[in-house]
């Protein structure tokens, strides 16, 4: 057999006037091409989904800057692959090309990692590009991203992915010699959810898999062994799911949860994604009723992250279950927003001197400390004093739920603070 390059591969655009999509970039007066036409590359970001079309903008980019490319996955690369390439390309002067650096899934280099590249950035040593389908607010350094431009891609529309079907379906000289007179252009773009990449190997799984002149969508369909995937990191299907998944963690339902967890990771969703919503509603709806169930969230965030596809569903499906089948109470979600409401309403009300930290001479003498009680040093490690600004009474933002876990911290309380937790006013 022949020496094999995937479809996506071979047809991949070698020019800017080959990208269908991402018009806001690449169109007549996109950002990258007015870019282009007058050599200024700067290090940047691309953000966006699978399949649409980073690192061919990458490449692009260098090809047509004539500047060298070198390729690397956060994955399987590391800071020795980094010095490499800055160890062939030391900084020469001014009007130097530098090297085009592209790390693909950048958000999975650690922050020494990132760190790694400040110093190259920052001083025009290379050209970083990267790549990423996570928020690089959440993802990417600070540091990094202020030395980067960042810009957003979007999953291809359906438009677009005719445009490339009908050139892949022109140029590739193995698919003209397949004679193929009719595909079901409909049903292989809504199996490919946006993605150009995932239509293109579809399409030659396909091809390979028959001699069939006539492509129908029951061809599609078996070729692709899933139903298609009403669903994108963009669309609205996103938000309406993880919100289902999340309001049936919260109703105790976790069957239902587990069935949006499916439907979740059946269209590709990231499972760190979802691995950090679990962590959230471990705080916000069960919150104090079981403590543990925040444990729990945030073990399976880092075994998630450590892990990866396709065990990490089991650790997913594990944290879900437990989660849906805890006591649930927001009690401490109510309570932050409660003691928000107070500070907006007061402003910034002193700070009472017995409060105060006295770390030196000046502020004993002012007064600092000076009447403060030490707990540890009274019966039942309590006493009670004031530990608000002077001018403020005590408030009640947190209000014990009725669960087993939460009404024995409301009579610990209580018997603290009788006057605040239902009980006799003590004072």
């Amino acid at each position: 057999m022949e020496d094999y390059t995937p479809l996506a591969e071979r047809m991949r655009p070698k020019t800017l006037d080959e990208v269908a999509g991402q018009e806001h970039l690449t169109g007549k007066n996109g950002i990258l091409r007015r870019m282009l036409a007058r050599d200024f590359i700067p290090s940047m970001l691309f953000w966006g989904p699978p399949g649409s079309g980073k690192t061919t903008l990458a490449k692009i980019i260098a090809k047509q800057s004539g500047r060298p490319f070198y390729a690397l996955s956060a994955v399987s690369s590391g800071v020795k692959d980094i010095k490499q390439i800055l160890a062939k390309h030391p900084k020469s002067g001014l009007f130097s090309k530098a090297p085009v650096v592209f790390i693909d899934e950048i958000h999975r280099f650690n922050k020494a990692q990132q760190d790694a590249l400040l110093e190259a950035v920052e001083t025009g040593q290379i050209i970083l590009i990267g790549a990423t389908t996570e928020n690089p607010g959440f993802e990417v350094n600070n540091a990094l991203l202020s030395r980067m431009h960042t810009f957003v891609l979007y999953p291809l529309e359906e438009s677009a992915l005719r445009s490339i079907l009908k050139r892949v379906m022109a140029e590739d000289e193995y698919l003209k010699r397949k004679n193929i007179t009719k595909i079901d252009e409909e049903s292989l773009i809504a199996y490919s959810g946006g993605d150009v990449r995932k239509m293109l190997n579809l399409l030659e799984a396909v091809v390979w898999s028959s001699d069939k002149k006539e492509i129908t969508r029951e061809d599609i369909k078996e070729a692709a062994k899933v139903r298609p995937a009403m669903y994108d990191k963009k669309s609205d299907w996103h938000y309406d799911i993880i919100s289902a998944f999340i309001k049936s963690i919260r109703g105790s339902d976790p069957d239902a949860a587990l069935y949006w967890l499916a439907r979740m990771l059946g269209a590709g969703e990231d499972p760190v994604f979802i691995a950090r919503r679990l962590v959230i509603s471990a705080a916000e709806d069960i919150g104090l009723a079981n403590p543990n169930a925040l444990l729990i969230a945030n073990a399976a965030f880092d075994a998630v992250n450590k892990i990866g596809m396709p065990e990490a569903k089991i650790i997913l499906s594990e944290a879900v279950i437990y989660l849906a089948a805890s006591p649930k109470s927001n009690s401490a979600y109510k309570a932050i927003k409660a003691a928000e409401k107070k500070v907006r309403e007061t402003g910034d009300l002193d700070v009472p001197l017995h409060l105060r930290n006295a770390v030196n001479s000046f502020m004993k003498k002012q007064g600092y400390g000076r009447e403060y009680k030490y707990p540890h040093g009274y019966p039942g490690n309590f006493v009670n004093q004031h530990y608000w600004p002077s001018d403020m009474e005590a408030l009640n933002f947190y209000v014990p739920q009725e669960n087993p876990r939460e009404i024995k911290m409301k009579e610990f309380l209580k018997k603290k603070w009788k006057y605040r937790y239902g009980g006799q006013n003590n004072k």
